[in-house]
Order: structure tokens, then sequence, then C-alpha cells
């Protein structure tokens, strides 16, 4: 495969927000994405929308929370477009309030499907993937500010970001030999439908109007104002590039300045 050949990437919870944003800027570039997402409707929809802008784009019902769906869609994208070359692990969901009161099914399916959806993704792609066979490749995970602080009423969400954070740092250094980078993007505060969902939780615990926590939380970031998907898709897009090639188990802040470290 000559570098001028299109490379192939995977998005996973590819239909709204940053994973959308992460696709569209990636087809952009020349890449052939695969998406997933876990409605045949929305990835259909999502597919049919951006191949009318030209791109190249197909994808495939998967929910991430299952090892066999993982095992399928990573086929189905290999079957399609090849081996492939970037992996973006975007999907995700919020979850948290009293940890008291969190009962266990909330807790696994957070941590399933923030944390153990990238290990089980990532090893998929790997090996059926093709990439630990060619040593070449990037693996980017979107993570969150709440993957390195603590997130008041988010305690779920917090820790599977911080393993998220973990396994990045682990699975890098692992494969820094090998050529194959491994990288986390930090999203602070980005305007999504999932941020929306966020406010509305908040909102019901403190008994205030979602317009009263956007306002809390605007106040809390230094930029003062949310980030766009675009702007975090901005820094994936870099991550896969040639003179990316020397960073490798970081966790990159995307974030208004809300998180310094």
């Amino acid at each position: 495969m000559t570098h001028q050949d299109p490379k192939v990437a995977l998005v996973t919870g590819a239909t709204s927000g940053i994973g959308l944003a992460v696709t569209r800027l990636l087809a952009g570039q020349g890449h052939r994405v695969f998406i997933c997402a876990r409605t045949e409707e929305s990835v259909t929809a999502t597919v049919k929308e951006l191949q009318q802008e030209g791109l190249e784009v197909d994808g495939a019902v998967c929910d991430v929370r299952s090892g066999d769906d993982i095992k399928n869609f990573v086929q189905t994208a290999v079957d399609r477009f090849g081996a492939v070359d970037v992996l973006v692990n975007n999907a995700g969901r919020s979850g948290g309030g009293v940890t008291a009161d969190i009962d266990d099914d909330l807790w696994f399916d957070v941590l399933n499907t923030n944390l153990s959806s990238v290990f089980l993704m990532t090893r998929e792609v790997l090996n059926t993937g093709g990439m630990r066979g060619r040593n070449r490749g990037r693996i980017i995970n979107v993570a969150s500010t709440a993957g390195k602080q603590g997130v008041v009423l988010g305690a779920p969400y917090s820790a599977s970001k911080h393993g998220v954070v973990g396994f990045t740092k682990a699975l890098g250094n692992e494969l820094a030999p090998t050529g194959i980078t491994v990288n986390a993007v930090c999203p602070g505060y980005v305007e999504t439908p999932l941020a929306q969902r966020v406010r509305q939780g908040y909102a019901a615990a403190y008994d205030a109007t979602e317009e009263q926590i956007l306002a809390k939380f605007q106040s809390k970031i230094p930029l003062g104002r949310y980030s766009t998907p675009e702007e975090v898709a901005g820094l994936v897009g870099y991550l896969t590039t040639d003179t990316a090639a020397s960073i490798t188990s970081q966790a990159l802040n995307v974030c208004g300045g809300l998180g310094n470290f």
C-alpha cells in the first residue's frame, strides 16, 4: 500500500456529535471511513448523508458493549474497505447521580460502554483489523477531562474515562516499538446531544433550569464557551497524520482551558 492510497478508518458512535465530526473530517482528508452506531436507522441515514457529500463512508450496526457485535463490525469493515489504519474509539455514554444511590446496572453499563468497549474494539482491530501484522496505525480514544479530574455526581463516568486514559498510556507504551501510536483526546464541555442530556440530569439533581446549569458550566470554562465537535475532531485528525508520528501514550485536552494537566 503506497503512501498515496486512501487509508481506512473506523469510527464508533459516529452518527452524532464528536463521532460525526470526526467521520466528516477524516473522510474529507481522504480516508475511507467505516462507522457504527447502535441503531440501523441512524447508521443508514448518516452513511447516506455523507455519501451525498461525496465522502467515502460506509457502516454497520454495532453495540460496542457486545464482543460478538464488535467482531462482526471489524470483519465487515475489513471486507468492505481493507485493513484498518486508524481506529477512533468514540462511542460512549454519560451516567451518574448520587453515588450511594447508583444501581449495579448503571455502573456496569457505563463501564462496559465507555471502557470495556475500547479494549474489545482495539483488540479486534489489532488482530482481525490487521494493524498488528503491519506494524503501523493510529489508535485514538475519545476520553474526557473527566478522565483526569473527578466529576461531582459522575463517579461511573469519571471512573470509566480515567480507565480509558490508563489503557491508552499502557497500550501506547506497549506498541511504541511497532510504530503504532495510541492517544486519548479529552474533550471538556462540547456542545453535543450528550451534553444536553448531561445538563438535563444536573438540572433535575439541583432543582435548577437547564439554562442555569449551562451558565454555571460556561462560567467554569476559561474561554467562557463550550468547545465544538469540529474542534475536537481537529485534534483527532491531526493525530492521524504523519507529522504526529512521535505523539503516543498522551491524553490531550480540548476543553477551553477547563483542564490544565
